[in-house]
């Protein structure tokens, strides 16, 4: 007779597999209080972000809050002048209309992190790395 020994591992039960929520991970996405707009874009949120230097970030922005121009354009991090303020890599100083903190409660004006591979750290060959570190990426922070 043969006698198994070990650990014998499971499908985890649906009840055990949590959904991810967005809340638990970092850096999160971020309501839009108001775009200056330049040869760089300044935006300022309604809390304290956690966006690093070097950050690939998105804009949503809806049509009721202007700058529509700026709707899914993407930069990078270039500085943090503040708590609740990034600048952006994006060009805004021609044919962008200005931002209008319409306060909606339906939609929201947001800033997202974004990025790839493509977009985390070089090796001296001048190649992507196989591991996933792109400053500042998703970092799971849920309740254990």
């Amino acid at each position: 007779m043969t006698v198994l020994a070990g650990v014998i591992s499971y499908p985890i039960p649906a009840y055990q597999n949590l959904p991810i929520d967005a809340q638990f991970y970092v850096p999160n996405r971020f309501v839009i209080s108001a775009v200056t707009l330049g040869l760089t874009t300044f935006v300022t949120t309604t809390e304290d972000l956690n966006y690093v230097i070097g950050q690939e970030v998105k804009m949503i922005i809806p049509p009721s809050y202007g700058c529509r121009q700026l709707n899914e354009r993407q930069g990078f991090v270039i500085s943090i002048p503040d708590t609740d303020q990034v600048e952006i890599s994006i060009d805004s100083s021609q044919n962008v209309d200005a931002f209008i903190n319409a306060n909606s409660s339906i939609e929201v004006a947001q800033i997202l992190a974004i990025g790839g591979i493509n977009s985390g750290v070089l090796n001296s060959s001048g190649r992507s790395l196989t591991g996933t570190y792109i400053p500042g990426s998703f970092i799971n922070i849920s309740p254990q």
